[in-house]
Parts: C-alpha cells; structure tokens; sequence
C-alpha cells in the first residue's frame, strides 16, 4: 500500500473512533448494563462485516490479505492507544481499561480475526488464496 492510503486508513480509523467515543457520552457506555454491551458487541459484528467486505471487495486478490492486515492494525492499535490516553490517563484507570472497558478492548482481538476471514471467504469466492 501507498504512504496516502496508510495515513487515509488511519484518519478514518481516528474518525471513527471519534464517534464511538461522542456515541459512548456520557460514561463512554459504563452507563449501559453488562448484557446491552453483549448484545451491542454482537450487532456490531453485522455492519463491520458488510464494512469489511466492501472494503477488500476490489482489492486486488493477491493483495487482499496483506491490505486486510493492515486494516487490523489501523483499526485497533491506534484505537487501543487513543482508549488508553482517554480511559487510562483521563479517566484514571490506567492500563486496568482494558478490563474495565471489555466491550471496547474484545475489538482489539476480533478485528484481527474478523478482516482477515472476510478476505479468506473473498478469496474463495474467487478462486484464489
């Protein structure tokens, strides 16, 4: 990928989760009960996936997963670091976040397998690994 595309990637990641921060107001979703954030976590694996898909959809096939794996990166280090500044040092819960805010971190993990297995099942649509 091109040093454009990398840094485009990464301004829509950091817009993103902009929005999940202003849609997560005002306790950054600790306001919501334990099974409304497990049911939100599943709904959200829906349109991410549809996401995802058109996202690798056009990619050429031989660089489908290296671009899925960069999605993965994008989408979840510089947010892991973006939750630490915000929930970590501002809010006080240093690096115990990631358990505080489960409902956040478990996207850490999940994209990794998720983008990558949207570019597997392109890939087969397809007829190439």
């Amino acid at each position: 990928m091109r040093l454009k595309n990398h840094f485009r990637i990464l301004i829509i990641a950091s817009i993103v989760w902009f929005f999940f921060l202003i849609l997560g107001f005002p306790d950054y979703y600790l306001q919501y009960s334990t099974k409304t954030m497990i049911w939100f976590d599943i709904l959200l694996l829906i349109p991410f996936s549809i996401i995802i898909w058109h996202l690798l959809k056009n990619v050429k096939k031989t660089k489908r997963m290296k671009v899925s794996l960069w999605y993965s990166f994008y989408f979840t280090v510089p947010l892991a670091i973006y939750d630490y500044l915000y929930c970590g040092l501002y809010l006080g819960y240093g690096f115990s976040f990631v358990y505080k805010f489960w409902f956040l971190s478990i996207y850490y993990l999940i994209l990794w397998i998720q983008f990558p297995a949207v570019a597997l099942i392109l890939n087969k649509r397809t007829g190439s690994y």
